[in-house]
């Protein structure tokens, strides 16, 4: 099993331009790589480069200079294309634009049918898909009638019926309730310990960002932070400087340290937060 799920090397890559306007660069030689199995946050405001970056990850966009192989595979190698389309699966912030069945065990069928995989196998893995999703007892409903959040989830269920190694999520509750948020997000979370799928989640939401193993943050097309979450949160003016915030429970914590409470700003959850508060008034 290859150690690196993702190796990005000098990575460049340049929107093009028109007759009137010049190309758009938007990467100059960035360098990344990202473990198999891992649980990866992408972080960083609109604009940054973060989703043109998943984009690479399965070859939906090519470089324009340096690298990016994933699982030992140059997607800029034609000739691999299938292979790593296969290998790693995408999801989107609309499931709408996913979705393309009148029936949901049809949907999550599709995808494995147009890699010509054997019927049998093909109901095996639907069941197992929609098991994992959580969905199994909407098989047979309309995807149109099921919410944001089920949507999603069904097409997460399209995409693992793939059988991919790895899974790229591009913004996938942006349209969604905080039900639905919850939903998608305990979905992600299982399939990444259950399953030893690499997740690599693109987003700009905080408390989602806090439950991967490791958070990379973007700016202008450059990485600027990256480490585990508490490494990651405890800089909060680094995080202010380029309009992102942090969670509420660290921005209390530093808050009542500048006002000389000595808390620790790596109590990320409710939970250690409150704990930490309450150990700081009791010390002796």
């Amino acid at each position: 099993m290859e150690k690196q799920a993702v190796v990005v090397e000098k990575l460049t890559y340049d929107y093009p331009g028109s007759e009137e306007t010049p190309d758009v660069q938007v990467f100059e030689g960035l360098d990344l790589q990202i473990e198999s199995g891992s649980f990866v946050a992408v972080l960083g405001h609109n604009g940054c480069g973060k989703s043109t970056l998943a984009k690479h990850f399965n070859a939906i966009l090519l470089p324009t200079g340096g690298t990016v192989h994933v699982y030992g595979m140059d997607t800029a190698d034609e000739g691999k294309l299938i292979d790593i389309r296969r290998t790693v699966g995408m999801v989107f912030q609309n499931p709408d634009n996913q979705i393309v069945s009148n029936v949901v065990e049809e949907d999550v069928a599709f995808a494995p049918e147009n890699l010509g995989v054997d019927p049998k196998e093909i109901r095996r893995r639907v069941d197992e898909a929609l098991q994992q999703v959580g969905m199994t007892r909407y098989r047979e409903h309309a995807p149109h009638m099921l919410s944001g959040g089920q949507k999603q989830r069904i097409a997460i269920a399209g995409v693992i019926a793939m059988r991919p190694k790895c899974i790229v999520l591009d913004e996938p509750t942006a349209m969604l309730d905080p039900q639905g948020r919850r939903e998608v997000l305990s979905t992600i979370s299982q399939l990444n310990k259950q399953n030893d799928m690499t997740v690599i989640l693109i987003t700009h939401h905080m408390p989602e960002a806090v439950l991967a193993d490791r958070v990379i943050v973007m700016s202008d097309g450059g990485i600027i932070a990256d480490g585990t979450p508490e490494q990651v949160f405890t800089q909060v003016e680094l995080l202010q400087s380029v309009g992102l915030t942090v969670p509420e429970t660290t921005m209390l914590m530093h808050e009542l340290s500048k006002e000389g409470f000595d808390l620790p700003l790596d109590a990320l959850s409710v939970d250690q937060c409150a704990q930490a508060i309450y150990d700081f008034i009791h010390a002796p």
